[in-house]
């Protein structure tokens, strides 16, 4: 029997990654993350050095957002590159008071006034190179000047700058090199690309940046039950999870092929699993043991090895991640069908795997800690992942948290990570935190529904 036909195989006479007479053994969540970051590490390393297209990429500025650092970002010069003012004032030279140039303003962007002497002061803009033998800098609100003769008195030339507060030595300079000196490292390889970060490789002389390729993610929506338009009906649904899964891994710094539609067939799918060139690819539904669950008759026909098969949570306990064979080190996390059960299986297996695939230094993202303002229940043996919303410190839980359920999701700011037995007020719960901007501190959205 070929693999194309072993995928074919009923399901009671199916080979199983693990014999049926053996009861099933779900991994504890936090143990299941683990084993899918080293998934994701091990296959980096794998892949480094090793095939084309994953190396480094020189990208310009404007495209590198969202990717990650390759290499360390090292300054390329000095910052600042010469001594500057931080503020509109005066350059002063010496004690006051200072006799004004009033043929000279030093402005940014132009070349500094020539060298102040003792007693003299120029008008400053902020940014502006300080000229040679600047003492001081003087604020414009800290200071008053004296225009007439008669004030002045005999003997002087030129208008009088008079300090309103104590000069100290070097006050409102910013000196050569404050913030770096060339060669300094600024970033270590692995940092994530966010604007702050293009302003700072801009700031230090960078017009590209060497970054690493993202993983490539395959989607695999499965199901004869699925509509893509118009209403429910007959027993046919929406599809929820297409929509939503390609633009979640693209906030997660992926690139996504492809999201493809299969029916309850199992060759089909076996020929997409086995011929996609996706470093991951993710599959909904089917992961369970029904009549057209074939997730894990294919990969046993494909030869693939099972890391994960279950996993101690709810929603989403038959999900799964397993290696691929072939060439290359290839992955496929399998999503429960249910939509809630889907985000579950998407931050407990993809994301970390997808993270160490990609070399980020950061840990997927959570916020360990927050107090929980309500009583939560949680499942006698495993741990729930419920949808909260953050105010006033307080990660309150929200309705509409079954696993087939988006609503309650859609208006969160993250999963509260919910121990066996639950949690009292009070107390502190990881959040997993959503890969986008949230309004954290605003009045809930009409329509949501606390628990």
């Amino acid at each position: 029997m070929t693999l194309k036909e072993s995928a074919l195989v009923a399901p009671e006479t199916a080979p199983r990654s693990q014999p049926a007479e053996q009861p099933h053994r779900a991994t504890a969540w936090p143990e299941a993350r683990a084993v899918a970051a080293r998934a994701g590490a091990e296959a980096r390393a794998a892949r480094a050095g090793e095939a084309a297209g994953w190396e480094p990429q020189a990208l310009p500025l404007g495209a590198a957002l969202g990717r990650v650092l390759a290499g360390p970002l090292l300054a390329l010069t000095d910052l600042p590159s010469f001594d500057t003012s931080a503020m509109d004032g005066w350059a002063v030279a010496g004690t006051g008071p200072w006799t004004i140039r009033e043929e000279d303003a030093v402005l940014a962007g132009h070349a500094s006034a020539a060298e102040l002497a003792d007693g003299e002061a120029v008008r400053i803009a902020t940014g502006a190179r300080v000229p040679s033998g600047t003492a001081a800098v003087i604020r414009t609100e800290h200071s008053r000047t004296e225009e007439s003769a008669a004030e002045r008195g005999a003997g002087t030339s030129g208008p009088l700058l008079y300090a309103l507060r104590e000069v100290r030595s070097r006050q409102d300079i910013r000196p050569r090199g404050q913030e770096c000196r060339a060669g300094d490292p600024l970033l270590p390889a692995g940092s994530l690309v966010t604007p702050a970060v293009l302003g700072l490789a801009a700031a230090a002389g960078y017009d590209a940046l060497a970054v690493l390729p993202r993983p490539r993610v395959e989607i695999l929506v499965l199901g004869d039950e699925l509509l893509t338009a118009g209403l429910p009906h007959e027993g046919l649904i929406r599809d929820a999870l297409g929509p939503m899964l390609g633009p979640w891994l693209d906030a997660l710094g992926t690139e996504v092929l492809a999201t493809r539609r299969i029916g309850d067939d199992a060759e089909e799918l076996y020929e997409a699993v086995t011929g996609s060139v996706a470093d991951l690819v993710i599959t909904t539904g089917g992961t369970a043991a029904g009549p057209v669950d074939h997730v894990h008759r294919v990969l046993d026909a494909a030869g693939a090895t099972l890391l994960v098969d279950g996993v101690k949570v709810r929603p989403g306990h038959p999900m799964l991640l397993a290696r691929l064979a072939g060439t290359g080190p290839r992955h496929l996390v399998g999503l429960p069908g249910n939509p809630l059960a889907a985000v579950s299986g998407l931050l407990t297996l993809a994301e970390p795997l997808l993270t160490a695939l990609a070399g980020g230094v950061r840990e997927p993202h959570h916020v360990p800690g927050v107090p929980v303002q309500d009583e939560v229940q949680g499942h006698p043996h495993d741990t729930r992942l419920v949808p909260v919303v953050r105010r006033a410190g307080r990660a309150v839980p929200l309705h509409y948290n079954g696993p087939a359920m988006l609503r309650g999701i859609a208006a969160a700011d993250g999963l509260a990570v919910v121990p066996p037995g639950g949690a009292r007020p009070g107390q502190e719960l990881e959040i997993l935190d959503l890969p986008w901007p949230t309004a954290v501190g605003t009045a809930p959205a009409q329509g949501v529904c606390f628990t």
